[in-house]
């Protein structure tokens, strides 16, 4: 059965994000987003943590127990449910700003809600941003998309960096 997304009327998300927040940055990790959503009968409460350096699974462990004692105490969701805490993943999507800045040289997707173009979906290296747009770069040369156009972004999973050369095996 599919994930249905749990209706933010009350403002509960907000709140969430806030327990979640204080609960990692004791450990300098930020909350990158989070999620609420509905599973058959269940509740699952998914909590994505980020930092410079990745976020191993000692980081996901502690911001855990650190935030389930404070659901515990706060109690802001009124039904039982799982609480998930994890990394954004290699292929992580690109939410903010800030994402697009600190990602600037990694390949991504872009989908836009309206064609540019004649386009809507987009694929390239991430060249920075320019108050409000997203620069990307492809084979095709650059596109320039403003960030309110953007429905979805997240990164490509790579091998190698393009910097990085393979190297050949050698038999001894």
């Amino acid at each position: 059965m599919p994930s249905k997304t749990i209706e933010d009327a009350d403002g509960l998300l907000v709140r969430l994000r806030g327990l979640a927040q204080r609960a990692a940055e004791p450990f300098g990790l930020e909350v990158a987003w989070v999620e609420l959503k509905r599973h058959g009968g269940s509740i699952l409460f998914r909590v994505f943590i980020d930092q410079e350096s990745g976020v191993r699974l000692v980081d996901c462990e502690r911001v855990t127990e650190r935030l389930g004692v404070l659901l515990d105490v706060e109690d802001p969701i009124e039904s039982s449910y799982t609480l998930e805490v994890s990394s954004p993943g290699l292929d992580r999507p690109l939410w903010s700003k800030k994402d697009y800045e600190r990602f600037t040289g990694r390949l991504a997707r872009i989908k836009t809600r309206q064609q540019l173009d004649g386009k809507r979906h987009f694929r390239g290296r991430l060249a920075g941003v320019e108050g409000d747009i997203v620069i990307l770069e492809n084979k095709h040369g650059v596109k320039r998309i403003p960030l309110p156009a953007i429905e979805s972004a997240r990164l490509e999973v790579e091998l190698f960096s393009r910097d990085q050369s393979q190297t050949t095996r050698r038999r001894s």
